[in-house]
């Protein structure tokens, strides 16, 4: 059945492509842009015409988001991640999120790990229209080792908790991927770096020997589904490149061979500095110890230098904001990788936009379908009040976004209700340290 044509005309286009905008117009349905520059009269006289005028705007494809964790719903601490949620609850909240993200002018995201396999769900949801959402592709729970991921001691030997499973032996490798392809996710995701309590002060680590990381891609690869890792620091970024892994998270901390590594296999690359920057700049906001904002400070200007070099070498870089934890809410920060990209890593506000949309269409399994002005795309766009090649934090301003569509439809402006506290999901704390006798008589 057809539907009916919308003519966004009269704007200043941004492809996404990293091209010049131009002035111009762009006509659509559900089934994708038909045009874009110049109309033909005929075409552009049609009565039946839904019209947008955008003179003085800006249209653009929509943002997407690489690196979102949209079942994790904002928690303050992995205790409260991994001991205080419920699964049917956890799924009715993250359809809620998922609203708030596509208000924030992202109209396709790659949630790569999630709690209790939920992703599927979601995604197959949003495809139905029984929830609104952006596209969205999913993983399952991220593989990790016995020595586990950024949870030290919380995590099990064995098993699941909270966003991971725990694999040992190459048995337990290819079950665990081929189950979570049979339950149908579009990634697997591996936790290829973590933290070891003892040894906390060296950071993360790498937790899977190379011969392990192929066992994850081979198996994956033999059932058609790629793989993404999780790797902060030099030699995981270089063993998974080298592994066949599909998409980088993070990348940080390189070495030369790790970024020779990335060169060579072409391994696209998603830094995820959002979080890392949120609380060096505003972590004095939310209580955040100096000490640890240092830490996080020094993991941006220690990475960049590299992160830049890998893109200067052609390796494909993409925006993720790494949403879903108390800093880095949703609906709130999605634009500002972007940012971080023209502030740390020197790129213009095309190439970062770029990033955002059809470079990070690779994360999506839809690079060349979505993600730029062109004829023949899906009709994934925003239409915004102002200008964001002069000011990429625009974007960030919801009240700047006049018009949103994925598929060609139009997402409903209104905002989602308010939420009430729900019992027993977030952590409660008695205090946030302790009282002794001294404090309690004006002595410490």
């Amino acid at each position: 059945m057809a539907t009916r044509r919308t003519l966004i005309e009269h704007g200043t286009l941004i492809d996404g492509l990293g091209n010049a905008p131009f002035k111009g117009s762009v006509l659509f349905d559900e089934s994708g842009i038909l045009a874009v520059g110049e109309m033909d009269p005929a075409v552009a006289a049609d009565p039946g015409l839904i019209r947008i005028d955008a003179r003085g705007k800006h249209v653009m494809p929509g943002m997407i988001d690489a690196h979102c964790h949209i079942t994790f719903d904002e928690p303050h601490s992995n205790d409260e991640l991994f001991f205080h949620r419920r699964s049917g609850l956890a799924a009715i909240i993250a359809a809620y999120n998922a609203h708030k993200v596509l208000q924030a002018g992202v109209t396709g995201f790659l949630d790569a790990d999630c709690i209790f396999d939920l992703g599927v769900d979601l995604r197959d949801a949003i495809e139905a229209n029984v929830v609104a959402g952006p596209r969205m592709s999913t993983g399952g729970y991220v593989m990790m080792t016995g020595v586990g991921g950024t949870a030290g001691r919380l995590l099990p030997d064995t098993g699941t908790r909270g966003y991971g499973v725990v694999v040992g032996s190459r048995e337990e490798i290819v079950a665990e991927v081929r189950r979570q392809i049979k339950i149908g996710v579009d990634w697997i995701k591996v936790h290829v770096t973590g933290i070891i309590p003892r040894q906390a002060e060296a950071g993360e680590i790498q937790i899977w020997s190379l011969e392990e990381l192929r066992i994850v891609v081979d198996t994956a690869h033999q059932l058609g589904i790629p793989v993404a890792g999780h790797c902060r620091n030099a030699s995981s970024t270089r063993d998974a490149a080298r592994a066949g892994f599909d998409l980088i998270l993070h990348a940080t901390y390189m070495d030369d061979e790790a970024l020779e590594a990335l060169v060579k296999h072409g391994t696209p690359i998603v830094p995820s500095l959002t979080f890392q920057a949120n609380l060096a700049d505003h972590g004095d906001l939310v209580n955040a110890s100096p000490e640890l904002r240092a830490i996080f400070r020094r993991e941006i200007e220690e990475s960049a230098a590299m992160l830049r070099r890998a893109v200067d070498a052609g390796v494909p870089l993409l925006c993720g904001s790494e949403s879903g934890f108390a800093l880095t809410p949703y609906g709130e920060w999605h634009y500002r990788e972007l940012q971080l990209f023209v502030e740390e890593f020197g790129l213009s506000p095309l190439e970062a936009i770029r990033c955002a949309t059809s470079e990070a269409a690779r994360a999506l399994k839809m690079y060349g379908k979505t993600g730029a002005l062109k004829a023949g795309m899906h009709a994934d766009l925003l239409v915004i009040d102002g200008d964001p090649v002069a000011d990429i934090r625009i974007l960030g301003d919801k009240r700047r976004l006049e018009h949103i569509f994925v598929g060609g439809r139009a997402v409903s402006r209104e905002p989602p209700r308010a939420r009430a506290p729900i019992s027993g999901w977030r952590v409660g704390q008695f205090a946030e340290r302790a009282l002794t006798w001294d404090m309690a008589h004006g002595r410490g």
